[in-house]
């Protein structure tokens, strides 16, 4: 197992002064957490746990002097809206959303409670902050994907299978940031002889499984998931499909290869929401969001599933092997 950095975006991390903290309060503090995942998810859980130790490191525990209300969207694009009212209604000091939708659906409930977000792509472009350096507003919060991670997957999925001519970019259209990655996954497609096709799916799991049988009727075809909870939602059909019908897969995160996935590249969930703590903190003790620089992620992991790549009949090229950060045999 190997662990690297990537630096992105150096000008926007970590670029204030040290401040001493202020005395804390003995009020009760209250967070509301918008999460994509459905409340059972093993990956909300985990997200849940790294938020909840990065606080209590910084002087905050549940129960003690701050209690963490959260709501779960499972992936329905219904529901945030009605989550985001709740969770309002509570009168929280700070919200912490994960993913665009969560994001927007709080940022249209109310502009005066602080959103740290985490999980968006395209601040700037989904109209939450004026600049990265600069946010201007409410929100702030942890940059999720660049631009360019669109050919590294794409890439990705050429090198394991050099055959391959058609890629299924697989995501619900409902959902922010869909135009963002399609835009850029077809910029980067040309240039590795790929021909990229939509593949629009819904929340329903039959929308989803109709989708990528009809795409698998092609031959030398691999499949794109882009951050997009319709995927997390179902993400163990997704991976059990792809495996059926024998096609290449590539994820933007590491728990869909520990599931049973082919590969990934992507951002330490972890690392993030340990980051997003840390705001969560300096909102709590005075600071403004408008005054945080938003973060673009500084780690990224690389996943390989050898059990999954012989099951679909593919060789692991030696060089992706050398630059996983985990191999899963």
């Amino acid at each position: 197992m190997r662990r690297r950095d990537f630096i992105w975006c150096l000008s926007v991390a970590f670029a204030w002064p040290v401040r001493p903290r202020a005395q804390q309060s003995d009020r009760m503090r209250r967070i509301g957490v918008l999460l994509p995942f459905a409340e059972n998810d093993a990956e909300a859980k985990s997200h849940l746990s790294a938020l909840a130790q990065e606080l209590k490191r910084l002087g905050w525990s549940q129960d003690r002097n701050i209690r963490i209300d959260v709501r779960y969207a499972a992936g329905m694009a219904d529901q945030y809206r009605p989550l985001a009212m709740e969770l309002t209604a509570l009168q929280p000091d700070v919200f912490l959303s994960e993913s665009t939708p969560a994001a927007a659906a709080l940022k249209q409930e109310t502009g005066t409670i602080p959103i740290v977000f985490v999980g968006v792509s395209d601040p700037v472009g989904s109209g939450f902050v004026t600049s990265l350096a600069r946010p201007g507003g409410d929100l702030t919060g942890m940059m999720q994907y660049e631009s360019g991670i669109l050919g590294k997957w794409l890439s990705m999925l050429k090198e394991v299978a050099p055959h391959l001519t058609r890629v299924a970019f697989v995501a619900n259209p409902k959902f922010k940031g869909y135009d963002y990655f399609w835009g850029f996954a077809q910029a980067a497609a040309p240039a590795l002889a790929i021909e990229l096709v939509p593949s629009q799916i819904g929340s329903d799991a039959a929308d989803v499984e109709r989708a990528i049988e009809s795409f698998a009727r092609m031959p030398d075809g691999g499949l794109l998931f882009v951050p997009d909870a319709t995927t997390i939602a179902n993400r163990d059909l997704v991976i059990a499909l792809a495996t059926r019908y024998r096609l290449p897969a590539v994820y933007p995160w590491r728990f869909f290869v520990t599931a049973g996935g082919l590969m990934s590249y992507g951002i330490d969930n972890v690392d993030v929401l340990q980051k997003a703590a840390s705001y969560v903190d300096r909102i709590l003790r005075g600071a403004k969001p408008a005054d945080l620089p938003v973060q673009a992620p500084t780690r990224f992991e690389a996943a390989v599933n050898l059990k999954t790549a012989k099951a679909l009949g593919l060789t692991i090229p030696p060089t992706l092997l050398a630059t996983a950060d985990e191999v899963i045999e």
